[in-house]
């Protein structure tokens, strides 16, 4: 209903240039240019000008979409209560998230709607926090679960609802002989000098285990990336490095390791976020899903 050229704009206002605008939506850079002319040109201003290799969004635009912003949210309360009003929810509801999310508490939250909703199409879609962020903004996703990093929107920001889901700690995994293995009590700086084993660099992965071990006064000496849980606990069991897994995280069985709960301060641990768009959090479609993960993330950490 509300004219998706504004979609586009928020997007070259989140991007910066209109090419990663572009890629976000799917869409080719062209197409993008072509419609922040059409919308230009019905509202009867300039919206962006050439600024070197980029673009600046004129004082036009950003009202426009300040605007935005507020029709969007009344668009997502009317929905929300005409859904509430009665009618079956119709039509497709996507849910996305990092790994562990889509693995663990994504797919319990799916049956539960398609159980509730028979008339509902209910897709999950694993994806890293900035892209969650673009989906909703391009209304491809309505729900999304992301951990919170230095990288994500303030919880001000007018486009999306964010509530607090869970906090998810952080074990530290050594090699089943490692000394730190028959401790009773082990803090995070206790493993300050040993090799780490980290995400990718650029990865929430990668930016999480950072920040918990700069917290803890140390900055980690990465002898290896590994993106993947079991290729991590591969490289511990061959006495290569440590790693910080998230509790939510499934190790497996067989693997000469020891997971170890932190303790002091800081115990790290990832702050897990619901996010929809603004105004749409009481769509009962959505509620249901909320309260679906909720309860699942409760059994999976009874100390939540």
């Amino acid at each position: 209903m509300i004219d998706f050229r504004l979609r586009i704009l928020q997007m070259v206002a989140e991007h910066g240039t209109v090419t990663a605008a572009a890629q976000a939506l799917h869409y080719t850079p062209s197409a993008v240019s072509h419609q922040l002319r059409r919308l230009a040109a019905d509202v009867g201003a300039e919206l962006v000008v050439q600024q070197g290799r980029g673009i600046r969004l004129t004082n036009a635009a950003r009202v426009l979409l300040h605007h935005a912003e507020r029709l969007q949210e009344q668009w997502q309360l009317a929905r929300a209560e005409l859904a509430a009003a009665g009618s079956e929810p119709t039509g497709r509801f996507t849910l996305c998230g990092f790994s562990t999310a889509a693995s663990r508490l994504l797919p319990p939250a799916a049956a539960g709607l398609r159980d509730a909703y028979p008339r509902l199409t209910v897709r999950i879609m694993e994806a890293e926090p900035d892209r969650c962020f673009d989906l909703l903004l391009a209304e491809e996703a309505d729900l999304a679960l992301l951990v919170v990093t230095a990288d994500s929107p303030p919880m001000t920001d007018g486009r999306f609802d964010q509530q607090p889901l869970l906090d998810d700690p952080l074990d530290l995994v050594v090699p089943q002989d490692h000394p730190l293995a028959a401790r009773r009590r082990v803090t995070l700086a206790d493993a300050a000098r040993e090799p780490w084993i980290l995400g990718s660099p650029g990865t929430t992965y990668h930016q999480l285990v950072l920040a918990a071990c700069m917290s803890a006064g140390f900055t980690p000496h990465i002898a290896h990336y590994a993106d993947e849980w079991d290729t991590g606990t591969a490289l511990v069991a061959h006495g290569l490095g440590v790693i910080l897994v998230p509790r939510l995280s499934r190790l497996r069985d067989d693997s000469p390791v020891a997971r170890i709960p932190l303790h002091g301060e800081p115990a790290p641990a990832r702050r897990i976020m619901a996010v929809t768009r603004l105004g749409a959090r009481r769509n009962p479609t959505l509620t249901h899903a909320v309260e679906t993960i909720t309860a699942t993330a409760r059994q999976l950490l009874p100390q939540q």
